[in-house]
Order: structure tokens, then C-alpha cells, then sequence
């Protein structure tokens, strides 16, 4: 229940950013080609939302199974090996994600202590590192319950 709970919010905050970066997209163009005027801060806002939409869509892939998987050699093996040999690859994706929650995690909190901003826009840096971790989290999560489930 939990689960398609944030998978649900997590939907619906990817569906939000990829309008979100149309929209600024479309809106400087517009400004940039027949005005005269592109709108202002761009770039970076595409940058920050485009960071927020990768980490928001990772967990959400990770649990549709939506990875690239190569099965040349264990499509050939018996069900228990497959097995063992799934639910290891799960919990090596896990424990890597899990690193690199813990990273970003310090990450955030060394940005937030040092007051980094983007450069024209001014938005902290730190919140996106933290987004970025718990959506780690979660994606390492839903990996290891879909390992283990296979």
C-alpha cells in the first residue's frame, strides 16, 4: 500500500517536471527566437529539473523492471541458479544505490551548511542532493523486493 502510494506521488512529480521542462523550454525559445528576450535563468532551471526528474523516474524504473537486463548466459541456467544469481545482482544495484544515497546525503548537508546556490537563480542545492538520496533509497528498495520476487 505504501509502495504505490509514493510510486503514485513519484508519477505524478515526474509527469509535473517533464511538463514543467516543456514549458520552460518552450517559453525561452519563444522569448529567445521572437522576442528578443530569452527567459531568464533557463539554462539552470532546466538543469535543477532535469537532476529532480532523473532521481524522481529512478525508483519508479527500478520497480517496473524497466532496466536494461542481459540474459545471454543466464537464460540457459536452471530456475534455482537464476534465482540466486537475480536476487544477488539485486542486492549488488542495492548496495551501490544505497552508496550513493549516503553520498549525496552528505553532499546535501555540506551544501546546506555551506549555502550553495545555483548562480542566477539562487536556489539551494542542497534539498536536490537530499531528494536525490531518498529517491536512492527507495529505488535500492523496490530493486531488492523485485529480486526478490523473481
Amino acid at each position: 500500500m505504501m509502495g504505490a502510494m509514493l510510486t503514485r506521488i513519484l508519477e505524478i512529480l515526474s509527469i509535473a517536471l517533464l511538463m514543467g521542462l516543456m514549458m520552460v523550454t518552450g517559453l525561452d525559445v519563444v522569448g529567445r527566437y521572437f522576442l528578443n528576450a530569452p527567459l531568464p535563468g533557463a539554462f539552470e532551471l532546466t538543469e535543477l529539473m532535469l537532476a529532480a526528474l532523473v532521481f524522481a523516474a529512478l525508483p519508479l524504473v527500478g520497480r517496473a523492471g524497466g532496466h536494461v537486463d542481459v540474459d545471454i548466459v543466464t537464460e540457459h541456467l536452471p530456475a534455482r541458479p537464476r534465482r540466486a544469481i537475480a536476487l544477488a545482482v539485486a542486492a549488488l544495484c542495492a548496495l551501490v544505490l544505497l552508496i550513493f544515497a549516503w553520498r549525496l546525503g552528505l553532499l546535501g548537508a555540506q551544501q546546506m551548511a555551506d549555502g550553495m546556490r545555483s548562480e542566477s537563480l539562487r536556489v539551494p542545492f542542497g534539498p536536490l542532493a537530499w531528494f536525490g538520496a531518498a529517491a536512492c533509497i527507495l529505488a535500492a528498495v523496490f530493486g531488492l523486493m523485485r529480486g526478490v520476487s523473481k
